[in-house]
């Protein structure tokens, strides 16, 4: 089996480490950690095992190269101009988007018709070039084929990594899985990251009112695209998240608050901006969401200047 995950940060070039013993990996990601990789392995710590890993790093894949399966592992913001720098590897082949929020797979059909979709809630923190630790796993993997169906090719995908020790599981309405991460996210992520405070000041009541907005509005997208959850409305998902979901990560900060701390592009559109978009489609208000991207983006402004 050969797979190559194309934009491997903290992420994908984990996924390539545990991989790497049950199958021939490839990952392209940024030249440093490559160059990392090749001197002295990878170095993977944490939830996901302890150890020193080799597998072939490059910015680039090597002319005449066919794989199984690709994952791509980037920013939502690099999907494209990856499956553009990309198309001739990818083009008939099984490819996965293991990233945040709504769209990727839609850009990725544009260029191979087997597209499948997963979820992965760990967290992943740098160590330093080609080094990581995972300090945080929420719950297994989901894999299924995008929109909704399991097949064959799914089946040897998630049995391939249950033997590279990571917990997964194959679903069969994985867009489901993807809408209901692309929840939390759109819920927490944004308004942590404008008001610089960790998810469990987020149940404040003056700021819980404008949660509920935006999950309210994102209910409605999802009726309307016929998307189904383990919550049958936005009330039941939010008792979830109110009780469950944020006191199980009281202290956790923003990844997008890193990103406008860099100086860095967020990934709003993918969370946020995709509800306002797809609402505005069907007709549907999402004042919320519509506020909630206009305002990052203003926030990133400020760190260009």
């Amino acid at each position: 089996m050969k797979v190559l995950i194309l934009g491997a940060g903290a992420v994908g070039l984990s996924l390539a480490a545990r991989l790497s013993g049950v199958c021939d990996v490839r990952a392209v990601c940024r030249k440093r950690h490559a160059d990392a990789i090749a001197e002295r392995g990878f170095r993977l710590t944490g939830l996901w095992g302890e150890g020193t890993f080799r597998f072939p790093a490059s910015e680039d894949v090597p002319a005449g190269e066919h794989f199984d399966y690709i994952f791509i592992t980037a920013k939502s913001l690099a999907t494209r101009s990856l499956c553009e720098q990309f198309a001739g590897v990818i083009r008939g082949t099984e490819t996965i988007s293991l990233q945040n929020g709504l769209g990727n797979e839609e850009i990725i059909s544009e260029y191979t018709d087997r597209v499948i979709g997963s979820t992965i809630i760990t967290g992943f923190e740098w160590k330093g070039d080609a080094s990581v630790h995972v300090s945080v796993v929420g719950g297994p993997m989901k894999l299924g084929r995008f929109p909704d169906g399991l097949d064959a090719p799914v089946e040897d995908l998630a049995a391939l990594i249950t033997a590279a020790g990571i917990p997964v599981e194959a679903s069969a309405h994985v867009r489901g899985d993807i809408w209901a991460k692309t929840l939390y996210n759109s819920a927490l992520n944004p308004l942590g990251a404008l008001m610089n405070v960790p998810y469990g000041s987020l149940l404040h009541p003056s700021v819980w009112g404008v949660i509920s907005g935006v999950v309210h509005e994102a209910f409605e997208v999802m009726a309307a695209e016929g998307v189904c959850l383990p919550w049958s409305n936005a009330t039941e998902y939010l008792a979830h998240l109110h009780d469950v979901q944020v006191p199980d990560t009281a202290g956790h900060h923003a990844s997008m608050l890193q990103d406008i701390r860099r100086g860095n592009p967020t990934e709003i559109d993918f969370m946020n901006g995709a509800i306002a978009e797809r609402a505005k489609k069907r007709g549907i208000p999402a004042p919320y969401n519509d506020c909630i991207t206009r305002l990052v983006h203003f926030r990133e402004s400020l760190s260009e200047t």
